[in-house]
């Protein structure tokens, strides 16, 4: 087996990178536009002391209920946008791998 080099361990590749969870697609994809994910940006969520998790998911919900994609159920598409709300310390919790965390307990 070849060595790999320091240099080459620093270089981010696809297979090291956080994936949030498995979404079913069913057969098809969806496009989400830019607009929706801006919309979803708008009010991001951070994961500061001083936020309210509840409120946020609250208006997250009311945001995404206002959205429809003929053939596409609700839930799916708040899957689909939910990571585009988080920023900072919430989505590096999002993206943490949960089995891990699951045996630090």
């Amino acid at each position: 087996m070849a060595q790999k080099s320091l240099h080459k361990y620093s270089i981010p590749t696809v297979d090291n990178m956080p994936i949030g969870p498995a979404v079913n697609t069913g057969n098809g994809n969806i496009e989400l536009r830019p607009r929706l994910i801006t919309m979803v940006q708008a009010n991001p969520f951070y994961g500061l002391p001083s936020e309210d998790a509840n409120a946020h998911l609250q208006h997250f919900l009311e945001l995404c209920n206002t959205i429809v994609i003929k053939d596409v159920a609700l839930d799916f598409i708040k899957l689909c946008l939910f990571p585009f709300s988080l920023v900072g310390k919430a989505k590096q919790w999002f993206y943490m791998d949960k089995e891990a965390v699951s045996t630090w307990n």
